[in-house]
């Protein structure tokens, strides 16, 4: 079987935008599940929906792949599961390695989609020698000492880090350095590559942030809508009451804003001009 380290996907090549490129596991998750019912076509309008996208920007990107389906008939379910995962670089064999075997990297190293999704974990690599070999998800854990020579005995050019945010940096130079040229990051910092290497960041508490300030909105949404809204301590407060809150702040706020304002520049704060 071919390894990671010889063998790339042609996706930059044949011109396939990274936007297209995002979407193509959307597709292929979809895909899959249909094929594991043994579906044998879909529309473009069904499995759009199944992807959560929508059927023009499904057309739009199995154009770039070739593939416009037949009219009336649809996409041929297997021919497209192939199509992607050869697009993708998943009908090969992908080495990858692990480094953190902390909660998260065990958590990792347990899941069970790579290797039905051609991502064989080929080293579990920790910095702390306590680690060294007890056995995570069948595999030996190996100290960071061994980081360079695993990575080249291996074929490894796909690095996944797992550490803590301080270590992270130096575990990247690491990696880039032994040839590892794509790198999946779930340590919660900004990694500092040169051209020509991949990083990909999945950050929890950034998504759940995002799904706060959603939360936020809809709550605000509620509130001008004269809908209850959820307070602190877990009690509820009428709409009207909210917004008769956030009034008097506002005045409160415009009052203190006028009266820094008259002290003037050589008053003991700086002058602000009054809303």
């Amino acid at each position: 079987m071919a390894t990671g380290r010889t063998h790339r996907p042609a996706t930059r090549s044949r011109g396939i935008p990274e936007a297209t490129v995002a979407r193509l596991p959307l597709y292929l998750r979809a895909l899959t599940a249909l094929s594991e019912r043994s579906v044998p076509t879909v529309s473009s309008e069904e499995l759009a929906a199944a992807a959560g996208v929508n059927s023009a920007k499904l057309r739009k990107d199995f154009s770039y792949l070739g593939s416009y389906g037949t009219r009336g008939v649809g996409y041929d379910v297997e021919y497209l599961v192939y199509q992607i995962s050869r697009e993708l670089g998943l009908t090969q064999d992908w080495p990858v390695v692990i480094v953190g075997i902390g909660n998260l990297g065990a958590a990792l190293a347990n899941y069970g989609g790579f290797a039905s999704r051609g991502f064989r974990v080929a080293a579990l690599i920790d910095a702390d020698p306590a680690m060294a070999g007890k056995p995570v998800a069948g595999i030996p854990v190996q100290h960071t000492d061994e980081l360079e020579k695993i990575i080249q005995d291996e074929g490894v050019s796909i690095g996944v880090i797992a550490t803590p945010a301080g270590a992270a940096q130096q575990v990247c130079e690491r990696l880039v350095a032994a040839g590892v040229t794509s790198i999946l990051n779930f340590a919660p910092t900004v990694l500092s590559v040169p051209d020509g290497v991949d990083v990909r960041k999945v950050d929890l508490s950034i998504e759940l942030q995002i799904l706060a300030f959603h939360e936020q909105r809809k709550a605000g949404e509620l509130a001008a809508a004269g809908t209850v809204v959820p307070a602190a301590a877990g009690t509820v407060v009428p709409a009207a009451a909210a917004r008769q809150e956030s009034a008097a702040a506002r005045r409160g706020t415009a009052a203190g804003q006028e009266s820094v304002a008259d002290q003037g520049p050589d008053g003991d704060v700086p002058a602000v001009m009054p809303t």
